[in-house]
C-alpha cells in the first residue's frame, strides 16, 4: 500500500495509535481527515483536518459521510479504529452496560462507518479500507471480556467483507496491535509497545507488496498465532492471573 498522495479518513483518529497513524500518513504527503467525538483535540495540528462523528449514532455517520466526501470527493482510504476498553466482572449482570456500550463503539461503530464509505469506494472502483482489531481477538485478555469478543467481531468482519469486495479494487487490511503504550498503558502494562516503533512496523509492512491482508507487527504475533504454535492455553493462564484484581477474588 502506498501510504503517499492519498485523500484519508481516520475515524477514531485523534489520540492514541490513530493520531499517530494519521501523522504518518500525512507526513508522507497523504491528505488526511481525523474524525472523534471531540475533534477539537487535534485542532492545532494544521497537517491534518478533522471532521466530528459519533460512529454509535447512525445519523452522525452519515453526516461525518456527506461532509468528507463534499470536501474530499477523491477519498480512496478509510481506516476505522474507534474503540473503548472496559474492565467488565462477569460474576456481576451490572457489566451489562459495560458490554453494551464495548460492542456498540468497537463492533457496531466499524460496521457503520464501512457501510457509509463502502459504497464510495466502490464507485471509484479503487481504494483501501483498514480495520483495526487487536490482539486480544484472538487470546483474550479476561478482565475485558467484551473487548475481546467486540475485536473478534471485527476481524470476522473484515474477513467477510474482503471476501465481498475480492475484485472490486478496494483492498481490505486488518491491523492487529498488540498492547501500544498510550493512554496511559504504558503506566499498566510495562511490556507495552512504545508507539513510534509501533508506527514505523506498521509503516514497513503496510509498504510491501502486496499489501499483507493482516498487518501483525512481531509483539503482536505471539498472541496472533497462539493457537497455532499450541502456546493458547498457558498464555490465556497467565493472562486471567489479572482477575485477581477484581472485588472478592
Amino acid at each position: 500500500m502506498d501510504i503517499s498522495g492519498r485523500t484519508v479518513l481516520i475515524v477514531g483518529g485523534t489520540s492514541g495509535i490513530g493520531l499517530g497513524l494519521a501523522r504518518r500518513f500525512a507526513a508522507a504527503g497523504s491528505t488526511v481527515v481525523v474524525g472523534g467525538r471531540d475533534p477539537g483535540r487535534v485542532a492545532g495540528d494544521g497537517s491534518l483536518e478533522t471532521v466530528r462523528i459519533d460512529v454509535t449514532d447512525h445519523v452522525s455517520v452519515q453526516r461525518a459521510r456527506d461532509e468528507v466526501l463534499t470536501r474530499h470527493p477523491d477519498l480512496d482510504v478509510v481506516v476505522t479504529m474507534s474503540g473503548v476498553m472496559l474492565l467488565e466482572d462477569l460474576r456481576d449482570p451490572a457489566h451489562a452496560a459495560a458490554a453494551e456500550t464495548t460492542i456498540a463503539v468497537n463492533l457496531l461503530g466499524t460496521i457503520r462507518v464501512l457501510d457509509a464509505f463502502t459504497p464510495h469506494l466502490l464507485g471509484r472502483g479503487a481504494g483501501d479500507v483498514i480495520t483495526v482489531t487487536s490482539g486480544i481477538a484472538f487470546l483474550p485478555f479476561p478482565l475485558m471480556a467484551s473487548y475481546g469478543a467486540s475485536k473478534a467481531g471485527v476481524h470476522a468482519y473484515t474477513e467477510a467483507l474482503r471476501a465481498q469486495l475480492e475484485g472490486t479494487g478496494v483492498q481490505v487490511t486488518e491491523l492487529v496491535p498488540p498492547a501500544v503504550a498510550t493512554a496511559g498503558q504504558e503506566l499498566v502494562n510495562p511490556a507495552a509497545l512504545p508507539l513510534e516503533a509501533f508506527l514505523d512496523e506498521v509503516v514497513d509492512l503496510l509498504g510491501a507488496d502486496p499489501t499483507p491482508r493482516e498487518v501483525v507487527v512481531q509483539a503482536a504475533r505471539r498472541l496472533r498465532w497462539a493457537e497455532r504454535d499450541g502456546t493458547y492455553a498457558e498464555l490465556l493462564r497467565q493472562r486471567s492471573q489479572s482477575l485477581a484484581t477484581l472485588p472478592g477474588r
